[in-house]
């Protein structure tokens, strides 16, 4: 599990991958959340937008689907984790409305309490997922990209 995780706009997959040992930083808008999986959300996320449901996946499903999130850095032993979030998801969460989103925050905090209990994040995953989907719908108008990076 990720202590520290950033989802974030940038131009391409290069640029994102320029953050692998700062992170972000200031220079790019992004979204701060603690102690989630990230490619397992964002796996969730596209899972939910392809076939929802309001009911949380299986674990075996959620961890057979694909595609996976890309890594833009090669993954190295140091827990610094670079992904790019799937086109078709970035568009999806751009495009959600107020309605699906929390519909898919309600799926995604039961999943976490379920394997979390009380070590689940004391983050607000709502206003995290609404970030998310505003950052999602600034890169399909700028034709950039969104990230995420976590340690």
């Amino acid at each position: 599990m990720a202590h520290d995780v950033i989802f974030f706009l940038a131009p391409d997959d290069e640029t994102a991958a320029l953050t692998r040992l700062r992170g972000p930083g200031e220079d790019f808008e992004s979204v701060t959340c603690r102690s989630i999986e990230p490619d397992s959300a964002i796996a969730e996320w596209d899972m939910h937008f392809e076939t929802p449901s309001t009911e949380a996946p299986p674990l075996e499903q959620l961890y057979a689907w694909r595609p996976w999130p890309k890594w833009v850095t090669t993954p190295l032993n140091d827990g610094i984790e670079v992904f790019a979030l799937p086109k078709r998801l970035t568009l999806a969460l751009g495009k959600a409305s107020s309605a699906e989103l929390e519909e898919l925050a309600g799926r995604w905090i039961a999943r976490l309490r379920s394997e979390d209990g009380d070590d689940m994040t004391d983050d607000d995953l709502l206003a995290v997922l609404r970030g998310v989907a505003r950052l999602a719908a600034s890169a399909a108008n700028t034709g950039g990209g969104l990230y995420s990076w976590s340690l």
